[in-house]
C-alpha cells in the first residue's frame, strides 16, 4: 500500500473518530463540544453523516436554517443517506411548515441508506396530525410502529389521536 494510500486511510479513520465523538458528546449535551468534533471531522474529511449531525447541534442551539443548510450539504455528498431528509422535515415541522416538510419526509422514507426509517414515518403521522387528517396520521404511524415495535414517541403520538366518530 502506498504511503498517500495509508495516509488517506488514517485520515478516514480519525474524521470518523471524531463524528462518533461528536455524536456521543452530543447525546451527554455537551452541545457545543460536538459541534467542534464535527467541525474537525468535516475539516478532515467531509462526510454527509459529518454535515448532518453538525445540523444536528447547531439545531439544538437554534439556528434552524444553518442546521437545514448542512442537511442539504450532506444530501449533495450522499443522496441516499436518509438522516438529512428527515432532519429537514423535522426542522421544517418546528418552524410550522407543516406542507414544506412532506417532500423531504417522503424522500427520507425511500432513501436508500436510512437505519432509523421510522422516524420519517413519525414526523409524517406528526406533520398529518397538526392538519387534522386522522386517518393518514394514524396509516404513518403504523408504519413507523410497524418498523419500531414499542417505541415510546410513536406511542405517544398514537395517544394523541381523537379516534372518536362525528
Amino acid at each position: 500500500m502506498s504511503r498517500e494510500r495509508t495516509a488517506e486511510k488514517a485520515e478516514h479513520a480519525r474524521a470518523q473518530s471524531l463524528w462518533e465523538l461528536g455524536t456521543k458528546r452530543l447525546t451527554e449535551g455537551r452541545v457545543l463540544e460536538a459541534l467542534r468534533l464535527y467541525e474537525e471531522s468535516i475539516a478532515l474529511r467531509p462526510t454527509a453523516e459529518g454535515y448532518t449531525y453538525r445540523g444536528w447541534a447547531v439545531s439544538s442551539l437554534g439556528d434552524l436554517d444553518k442546521a437545514m443548510e448542512d442537511c442539504r450539504k450532506a444530501i449533495c455528498l450522499d443522496p441516499d443517506f436518509g438522516n438529512p431528509y428527515n432532519d429537514i422535515g423535522a426542522y421544517l415541522i418546528q418552524q410550522g411548515r407543516h406542507n414544506d416538510a412532506i417532500p423531504w419526509l417522503e424522500s427520507a422514507k425511500r432513501a436508500k441508506r436510512y437505519e432509523t426509517r421510522h422516524f420519517a414515518y413519525l414526523n409524517l403521522g406528526r406533520v398529518y396530525l397538526a392538519r387534522g387528517e386522522k386517518m393518514r396520521a394514524l396509516d404513518e404511524l403504523a408504519k413507523a410502529l410497524e418498523l419500531s415495535p414499542g417505541e415510546p414517541s410513536i406511542l405517544k403520538e398514537l395517544r394523541r389521536i381523537d379516534y372518536s366518530v362525528h
